[in-house]
Parts: structure tokens; C-alpha cells; sequence
């Protein structure tokens, strides 16, 4: 399907969790013509409310668009919804543009964009940060691999969806900033939960702690985030573990395969470890702090 010159181009959309269906909402709200699909029916009716079309598989999707999003959550289940028996390669035309906002491995976007370019078809690695917030509130930061011109013609949509879009470079670039981005930011988490440790542990207020650090150069997001769920002790998840613990094994298996040392994010990547062994994989990556504790 191709578009005229004046008209919005019709968009895909597959992914309708937490992330995926503001983001969705958003190219609706936009006035762009939209088609989506979800693995669970239910995940679809808020967007069918609202104006769009509900497909039945990934390919009808595809027959449908002509540029397609995905959010989903590892590197299978991106080639099963676009390489897969009916999947978006089996409906989209040459010259469409298929755009994986998922956190995935690297290799695994490379091995999907040479698959689709076999077809004549555009992909693109485009994974965000910023979380449920950034996706409800259009404020994600996007780092963006694969072809600059294909980049700028799908940037009016993705500045829908945030307020930073950044070319890293050619395909599994875009996967290898994110990956950067969840190294520094569980590491930081990871130093919030050893500062609140250490200050209980000589009978400090954590919640005096954070106030005062807050005001120095230790000052951060994920301080004043994840340092307040510490300090109360609200460790309900914002996102949930498990996916920063699949995230690291992604960035981990990176290194290992480039021989990149990564003496810190190992010692993180343990600890995740732990946390997932205590049963804590669906409450908030906050709960680092009860695996120093010993309290899963």
C-alpha cells in the first residue's frame, strides 16, 4: 500500500501493552489511518473505540499499512510477528517501512532488516526510553538504526510518540544505544539501592538521604524515581524486573560476543540474577534494594 503525497500515510501497529497502546492512541489522535493487532483480543478494543481498524494476523496488518510499529517484548517474538506464518512480511508491499520499537539483541534487528530488504522492504530499529510515562505522555527519547532516508520519512510519527528522535547509525545501532541507556540507568538504580542499604544500616533516614542527595551532584532521575519507591518501601512494579534482567542478558551477550569488558554491568547483571531467583521478576527493578537486604 502506498499513500499520495497529501494524504497520511495508513499505519500498523502491533504491541498493545503498557508501552504500545498510548503510543498507538497517539498516531490516532494524529488523524493517521490505523489498523492494529494484538496477541490478546482484549488488547485491541480501547483503539477500536476510538477509530481503528482490528486486524486478524500480523500479515492483514500489513496489507493494510504502510509503515507498521512494533512494541513487543523480546527478539522471537518481533520475528514471529514479522517473519512468521502470517506474519507482516506476508502483507506488506515493497517500499513500506516496518519500525521495531521492542528491546531486542542487535543481531537479532540486523538478521530481521536483511530479511525484509530481501522483499524490498524498509526496516527500521527504534527503540525508546522513558517508560509507561514517556509513552503516555509523547516524551520518549528514540535512538533509531537503519537507513537515514528512511529514518526522516517516518520522523513526523515517531515525533508523535517523543521529543527526541536520534540516528545512531545503520541497522542494530539503534539496539545498541538502548542497550548503553539500560546498562547506565540499572547500574544507577543498582547505586541507589547500595546508598539507601548503607544508610539504613547506620540508622540514617533514607527518605533525609535522598532529599539531600537530590540537591547535589548525585542528583538524578533514577534517584528521585527509584530512591522514593526505596524509601517507602513501594516496590508494586513501574516496570517490572524481569525485563531490565532480559535487558542486561541482551547487553551481556553483546559484550561476551565483541570481548567488550563490562566489569560493572556484570556485577549489576548478578544481581539481577538474584532478584530474579527470589521470585521478585514482576515487581519494580527498586526491589535491587531488598536483594541486598536478603528480604525476597
Amino acid at each position: 500500500m502506498t499513500a499520495s503525497s497529501s494524504a497520511k500515510p495508513a499505519v500498523g501497529f502491533i504491541g498493545l501493552g503498557v508501552m504500545g497502546r498510548p503510543m498507538a492512541g497517539h498516531l490516532l489522535d494524529a488523524g493517521y489511518p490505523l489498523t492494529v493487532w494484538g496477541r490478546r483480543p482484549a488488547s485491541t478494543a480501547p483503539l477500536a473505540e476510538m477509530g481503528a481498524a482490528v486486524a486478524a494476523t500480523p500479515a492483514e496488518v500489513g496489507r493494510r499499512a504502510e509503515i507498521v510499529f512494533t512494541v513487543v517484548t523480546s527478539g522471537s517474538d518481533v520475528k514471529s510477528v514479522v517473519l512468521g506464518e502470517a506474519g507482516l512480511i506476508e502483507g506488506l508491499a515493497p517500499g513500506c517501512v516496518v519500525v521495531d520499537m521492542s528491546t531486542i539483541a542487535p543481531g537479532d534487528a540486523r538478521e530481521i532488516a536483511a530479511a525484509l530488504a530481501a522483499r524490498g522492504i524498509h526496516f527500521l530499529d527504534a527503540p525508546v526510553s522513558g517508560g509507561e510515562q514517556g509513552a503516555i505522555h509523547a516524551t520518549l527519547a528514540i535512538m533509531a538504526g537503519g537507513d537515514a532516508a528512511v529514518l526522516e520519512r517516518v520522523k513526523p510519527l515517531l515525533l508523535r510518540l517523543g521529543k527526541t528522535v536520534v540516528h545512531i547509525g545503520d541497522n542494530g545501532a539503534g539496539q545498541v544505544a538502548k542497550a548503553c541507556n539500560q546498562m547506565i540507568m540499572v547500574a544507577a538504580i543498582q547505586a541507589c539501592a547500595e546508598a539507601m542499604h548503607l544508610a539504613a544500616a547506620s540508622g540514617v533516614d533514607t527518605s533525609r538521604l535522598r532529599e539531600a542527595l537530590l540537591g547535589g551532584s548525585a542528583g538524578s532521575r533514577v534517584l528521585e524515581v527509584m530512591g522514593e519507591r526505596m524509601a517507602e518501601r513501594d516496590f508494586a512494579a513501574g516496570i517490572e524486573a524481569r525485563l531490565h534482567h532480559k535487558d542486561f542478558g541482551i547487553l551481556l551477550a553483546e559484550a561476551h560476543a565483541l570481548g567488550a569488558p563490562l566489569p560493572v554491568a556484570a556485577q549489576v547483571g548478578q544481581q539481577l540474577n538474584a532478584l530474579m531467583g527470589q521470585g521478585m521478576g514482576k515487581d519494580d527493578t527498586s526491589s535491587l534494594l531488598r536483594v541486598l537486604e536478603g528480604k525476597g
